[in-house]
């Protein structure tokens, strides 16, 4: 019997765990669960003969060695902030280590030590990144292998609510971290576009979006992402004119959320005064001009110089940003106090199901023709455990850790993303089985690159 270790029994797991227990029995496999909340991850194992759950804190060495060692591989879905921990030992242990996060510094520096070791480290399997690149890659090799050239790339990726439960009016509720929405684009984004590099600051990322029609969802709007230069290796298209990368909304929501970002409002950076008995409505006023004779929607109003009855105004007067109710957190950084309020309103209903919309767009020339390939995909999710979300970062990852364990992906040693045909073709032929395939529209098409 192997031993599967998985670290990690949030919401994103949940997927990765039914399929890792569902196949336990076929494969002979003894599926061991570990979190900080034990409770959890009993709900998970949901007493399944092959599984088991139990407490792992991950800043306890000891422990980390001790499950390590005994384990065939390990999976880790944990923050990532301790994915390093787990890679270490598993190097030390030499056990091969599958997760969904972006390969890191820490990472990327044990590749030999791997090599050596003769285990892979599979990093960036998940949805974004994961699918993404997968998806992505299987075009970009065909139309190579074709003898065609890629002349330009766009990728974006969202996470949003199903049409059928879109009831607010930002057309948007929170299907992952409340935190990494609420600090989303900041920085500076960079990206080429008909071959000039450009460069946007946060302040201004909200206002530079782009359109897209996804199949029969209609129009969406895509803000930046912090860096698409770097994927011009990742994907080997450094002669691309156009390479892009960015995050898909509902028209509308850029505008309204450049409202928080234009009144500073989601700083992390500091400690606002007294959060815990400030309202919210004092809140606001804080960024916006000393004038007592004039109403704080006015001031709103003024400030950003839009309508007071306009719809960004209307989004805001939903949310409560306006209300005289005590915030209610100590110590709070603006952004945490923007989150709290955010959750309040955004957070998926009982009865709610999500949806992850990805869309890739390739330019490309071929026999003396140009050709634009739509590549999309549309994922729903099932209930609030198996979610779009969780079903898209979980699904990907429990086929690859299959796929090592019964040697399907072998011969691969050292840190790797699933950029290679011996990963993404076998786990994306498996991923149409759980209805997570893309459609292509193709078309003639003409370029214009302008300066």
């Amino acid at each position: 019997m192997k031993n599967v270790l998985i670290l990690g029994a949030g919401l994103s797991a949940s997927s990765l765990i039914k399929y890792m227990l569902d196949h336990s029995v076929e494969n002979n496999w003894k599926i061991k669960l570990g979190d900080v909340s034990l409770k959890l991850a009993e709900q998970k194992i949901n007493r399944h003969h092959n599984g088991e759950a139990f407490v792992f804190d991950v800043t306890n060495q000891e422990q980390v060695n001790s499950e390590i060692k005994n384990a065939d591989i390990v999976v880790s879905m944990l923050p990532a902030r301790f994915h390093h921990i787990v890679a270490e030992a598993c190097v030390e242990h030499a056990v091969n280590m599958v997760t969904a996060s972006y390969i890191s510094p820490e990472i990327k520096a044990m590749n030999e030590e791997a090599k050596k070791k003769g285990i892979i480290l599979l990093n960036e399997i998940g949805v974004d990144p994961g699918i993404d690149h997968m998806s992505a890659m299987q075009v970009i090799d065909r139309i190579k292998g074709q003898g065609g050239t890629i002349l330009e790339f766009e990728s974006n990726t969202g996470g949003l609510v199903a049409p059928k439960y879109d009831n607010n009016p930002w057309n948007y509720k929170f299907t992952w971290n409340p935190r990494n929405v609420v600090l989303a684009g900041q920085g500076n984004s960079q990206f080429l576009h008909n071959g000039r590099y450009k460069y946007i600051p946060y302040n201004k990322l909200f206002e530079r979006i782009e359109r897209i029609n996804v199949l029969d969802l209609g129009e969406f709007e895509v803000y930046p992402n912090r860096d698409s230069l770097s994927y011009q290796e990742v994907y080997n298209l450094q002669d691309v004119k156009t390479m892009f990368r960015g995050t898909i909304r509902r028209p509308g929501y850029s505008k309204a959320w450049n409202i928080f970002v234009q009144l500073g409002m989601t700083s992390d950076e500091y400690q606002f005064h007294d959060s815990m008995n400030t309202t919210y409505r004092q809140f606001i006023n804080s960024y916006l001009p000393f004038e007592t004779h004039k109403p704080i929607e006015q001031k709103v109003a003024e400030y950003l110089k839009i309508d007071e009855d306009s719809s960004m105004m209307y989004k805001l007067r939903w949310l409560g940003i306006f209300k005289d109710e005590k915030i209610g957190l100590e110590n709070a950084t603006p952004a945490q106090i923007l989150q709290k309020l955010l959750v309040s309103k955004w957070s998926l209903d009982d009865e709610d199901i999500d949806m992850i919309v990805m869309q890739h767009q390739f330019v490309y020339e071929l026999n003396n023709k140009i050709k634009k390939i739509h590549s999309s995909m549309v994922v729903y999710g099932k209930d609030q455990v198996h979610t779009a979300m969780s079903i898209t970062v979980g699904t990907p990852v429990a086929i690859a850790t299959k796929m090592i364990l019964t040697g399907e992906i072998s011969g691969l040693t050292g840190v790797h993303a699933p950029t290679i045909k011996e990963i993404y073709q076998p786990v994306m032929k498996e991923l149409e089985d759980y209805k997570i395939k893309f459609s292509e529209e193709e078309q003639d098409w003409e370029v214009s690159w302008e300066k």
